[in-house]
């Protein structure tokens, strides 16, 4: 502690008494994310900062790594795996300090920005100049641009603009000695030069050091959309509709899979509002919601032309305009009615839990099967599964298994990260990835060599050169506080 009150007292002295916190009842707002986790437990850190320069951030990373205190960088606290979870204790730099635009460069569709800015915030910005950022969480209004590097989470429109690493320009990054670099190619889209090191930054979890800059590409923002929905007799089916669309040629704005199960928390408002079902039909096994976007005349002429090819590949049209307004709202422009979506209806009795996996589209189906089987095994109440699609122009399956966890219950809790594991496990089994949106975070580091074998040395060595005293958010990608490792 004597090492704690030594590096409070010095990073107080360089960037001011009112950017540092030590007092306890400030440090629950960092101890944990959305992830299922003890209600009754928490890891807090024993320092806060909010330092609202690139210079600051270093001044605090030199002093921690003088003293060998963890650090660890915090955004929106919206992520679902744990990664700003302080397991260590250690300097919270809670970076939303680091909120402001620096350019934006509409002629060469960049804009850059501190990374403590909201997605919000940042495309309010953007629209005044006629731009959008199409990374679009539904964890917007809290989640910022560091944060969605970080963690490399999911996007309503991956379909059509991709994730990440086809965002990413450059990068300030400070490393766990304190030193500031710039990672990248500037603004230029593609190059051959050097190693893309700014790309390992993405869903890095702040284990490499602390973004604090990043230079993103924009899009103009486009004109109009429409929106569709419908039903069909299997996943499967739900798939090679889609794939039809892209082989069409069509430009699709999004595109997203929900089995039955899950299509009942996008009609909760429905049946809160008039007291009855929708009417889908008994045999509907998945719901496909697509959306188009660009100048109204194409859009008008895709809408109608993907509405025929899907209706020929067995898909039924939702009638409720209202269940296709409602799913709308819960994934871009969250305009809820206050108690009537089943988001925050259900958070007041069990939180939302979920296993993130990558699966080849081939085996999608039996992986939902598996799926079920797994969370009925581990006693885990299922919400459903959703394929989102993060990769341009393809169907490119990043899902979301979710179930319900009852963090009041320490015992389901760890019954939900067994069913992390297993369902991890399978994902490698079916040849996918044990994480698509979510993060190693604090969960899967007790097992993730099951996916990366040998590998996983070479990653380590990757953070010893940027963090050689591993004080970056340590406890994260290579162990984990739920998982016991084999022996």
């Amino acid at each position: 502690m004597l090492e704690i009150q030594k590096a409070a007292k010095e990073v107080s002295q360089i960037i001011g008494e009112e950017k540092v916190s030590t007092e306890k009842f400030h440090m629950m707002a960092y101890s944990r994310d959305w992830s299922p986790r003890d209600a009754k437990e928490a890891k807090l850190p024993d320092v806060v900062v909010v330092p609202s320069t690139t210079e600051e951030v270093a001044e605090v990373v030199k002093i921690a790594y003088k003293y060998k205190i963890p650090v660890i960088p915090f955004a929106g606290g919206t992520g679902m795996g744990g990664g700003v979870s302080p397991v260590k204790g250690g300097i919270t730099i809670d970076t939303k300090g680091l909120n402001k635009i620096l350019e934006i460069d509409r002629e060469n569709l960049t804009v850059t920005t501190q990374v403590g800015i909201t997605i919000l915030q940042l495309n309010q910005e953007l629209e005044k100049h006629g731009l959008w950022w199409p990374h679009d969480p539904e964890s917007k209004p809290a989640s910022t641009v560091g944060a969605a590097i970080s963690c490399d989470n999911d996007s309503t429109f991956g379909i059509k603009y991709g994730k990440l690493g086809d965002y990413l320009l450059n990068t300030v990054l400070v490393t766990g000695t304190g030193e500031i670099l710039r990672l990248g190619h500037r603004k230029a889209l593609c190059t051959s030069s050097g190693y893309k090191l700014h790309w390992l930054l993405i869903g890095a979890e702040g284990t490499l050091g602390v973004v604090t800059e990043a230079t993103l590409k924009v899009f103009p923002k486009p004109q109009t959309r429409a929106i569709e929905a419908m039903v069909f007799k299997s996943i499967k089916k739900a798939i090679n509709a889609l794939q039809k669309l892209l082989k069409a040629g069509l430009s699709v704005e999004s595109a997203h899979i929900n089995c039955k199960r899950r299509l009942g928390f996008y009609t909760h408002a429905y049946r809160e509002k008039y007291g009855k079902e929708p009417d889908i039909p008994d045999w509907a096994e998945a719901l496909l919601f697509v959306s188009f976007n660009g100048d109204e005349e194409v859009v008008k002429f895709t809408h109608q032309y993907a509405s025929k090819i899907l209706e020929e590949s067995g898909g039924q049209k939702v009638k409720e305009r209202e269940i296709i307004d409602g799913w709308w709202t819960s994934k871009h422009t969250l305009k809820f009615e206050p108690f009537k979506q089943k988001w925050p209806d259900s958070q007041r009795k069990k939180k939302f839990g979920a296993a993130d996996l990558g699966i080849p589209i081939g085996r999608i189906e039996e992986a939902y099967q598996k799926f079920l089987k797994i969370a009925e095994k581990n006693q885990i109440e299922i919400l459903g599964m959703c394929v989102y699609n993060e990769r341009p122009n393809r169907v490119s399956p990043s899902i979301s298994f979710a179930v319900f966890v009852d963090d009041t219950n320490p015992e389901e809790v760890k019954r939900f990260y067994k069913y992390v594991e297993e369902m991890s496990k399978m994902a490698i089994d079916l040849e996918g990835t044990m994480s698509s949106y979510i993060g190693d975070g604090d969960r899967l580091g007790g097992f993730n060599e099951y996916e990366h074998g040998e590998a996983l040395k070479y990653m380590r060595k990757v953070k010893e050169v940027f963090d050689p005293e591993n004080i970056m958010n340590p406890g994260k990608k290579f162990e984990s506080c739920w998982i016991t490792p084999e022996k």
